[in-house]
């Protein structure tokens, strides 16, 4: 049995779920992939468990891809970042196939150790198509989490309201209150 997810942000698309496997609670930094029982906690919760294991070449190559992820996302147009990421999908491809209902696409991997990191590089180049503009991290100033921006008109800037939304309300009462 898995232990469960204790991260404050899950249920993003894989690619900014694997970097929200960092993050900030109470002041003190949090790393989920420090070992092969976070990674098992993180492909449970992203979906992959029962296509990935989580061992110690699985772990070092995921931790690659949030790395690359991080220097893509946070530094767009960084000319590392790409080339991080590109190392990371030169990994894994997609082969065309012919199911029973049709046309499909399946992954194909050098190593199936590679899969969880390919799967989320891929899947940040999907966002990129879609709309890279809905790419965010949280607008607090103390949080590291990542979101896919998916409301109707676009300006979220909060990983979660009811936390650094709140943080952030709160914090601009207390600066009125006192200058009155």
């Amino acid at each position: 049995m898995t232990a469960s997810d204790p991260r404050p942000l899950v249920g993003e698309p894989v690619s900014l779920d694997l970097l929200n496997t960092r993050w900030v609670q109470d002041g003190a930094d949090h790393d989920l992939l420090t070992g092969t029982d976070g990674l098992a906690v993180w492909l449970a919760s992203a979906g992959l468990a029962g296509r990935f294991h989580a061992d110690a070449a699985t772990l070092g190559h995921t931790l690659r891809a949030r790395e690359a992820l991080a220097a893509t996302v946070d530094s767009p147009g960084d000319p590392r970042g790409a080339a991080l990421l590109n190392e990371v999908l030169d990994h894994g491809r997609v082969r065309a196939v012919l199911t029973p209902e049709g046309p499909g696409e399946e992954p194909e991997f050098t190593d199936p150790a590679w899969g969880p990191a390919w799967t989320a590089a891929r899947d940040y180049l999907d966002l990129l198509r879609r709309a890279p503009d809905r790419i965010r991290r949280c607008a607090h100033e103390a949080c590291v989490l990542h979101f896919f921006d998916t409301s109707r008109n676009g300006t979220r800037r909060w990983c979660s309201m009811a936390v650094c939304g709140n943080r952030a309300k709160a914090s601009r009462h207390y600066a009125r209150t006192r200058e009155a």
